[in-house]
């Protein structure tokens, strides 16, 4: 059984025609370490937190203020493209991967959130493993005619045939059902480390739809041994609180 997730707002946000970026780990850790950066650099302020009991039993402590491991954080931004200004950046960023069976909720909630609050376009990401991470493209899939328009217009590759797993598969399949703009940008990935030149290539993407983003490999690699840190203490946690449970059995 499936605990119900919580949103919880911490601060009330204008986010018509915002765009939100979501980062749940994939392969390499590239969408963490990407919005984790994006959350740093452009000093993102602390929007809402989803919070559940089946999730690790750890807070985020971030300027003295405690926030649940899936975080949303938000900026008024202006910015022109295509005429239209866009008035707010939103981005979800967690350090754990949620449990198969919340796959769904947890993107029915982010999406439904995103309906609420007139939020225009969503993009994910996630790592592909198995693929030349210095030629290979980034892919994209579109939920939306408009959304495929952004791909042609930033050179990202469409991919065609395959399979987008997890949340963002989710988002897409759900967001084409209900009309909602949603991108998902897939970029290769080493398995074996927090690949923060995996990461850095989504990021170039991303840098042209955000343009005051700064993708310096530099601190791109201390946010992913930041983060490397943070996830090992999650896992221990998790692990100290399922001993502790064992005792009492």
């Amino acid at each position: 059984m499936v605990e119900e997730l919580t949103i919880t707002e911490y601060a009330e946000a204008s986010c018509k025609k915002a765009m939100l970026i979501v980062g749940f780990p994939s392969v390499g850790l590239v969408s963490s370490i990407a919005t984790n950066f994006i959350v740093r650099t452009l000093g993102l302020n602390r929007i809402a937190g989803i919070s559940s009991p089946d999730f690790p039993p750890y807070a985020m402590i971030q300027e003295g203020f405690p926030m649940p491991p899936v975080r949303i954080y938000g900026r008024d931004r202006h910015c022109d493209e295509e005429g239209e200004k866009c008035e707010h950046l939103l981005v979800v960023s967690a350090e754990f991967i949620p449990k198969m069976e919340m796959h769904y909720p947890m993107a029915k909630l982010i999406l439904d959130w995103c309906q609420e609050h007139d939020v225009n376009s969503i993009v994910t990401m996630e790592g592909i493993a198995g693929v030349d991470t210095e030629s290979s493209p980034i892919w994209g899939v579109a939920s939306t005619d408009e959304m495929r328009k952004k791909m042609e217009k930033y050179d990202i590759m469409p991919m065609d045939e395959g399979m987008v797993r997890g949340i963002s598969g989710i988002m897409l399949y759900e967001a084409a059902a209900r009309g909602m703009n949603v991108l998902t940008l897939l970029g290769p990935a080493r398995m074996d480390i927090p690949d923060a030149r995996g990461a850095a290539r989504l990021m170039e993407k991303l840098t042209k739809m955000i343009p005051e983003l700064d993708i310096d490999p530099t601190p791109l690699v201390k946010e992913a041994e930041e983060l490397e840190k943070r996830m090992k203490e999650a896992m221990e946690t998790a692990s100290i609180s399922n001993d502790t449970l064992n005792l009492y059995r």
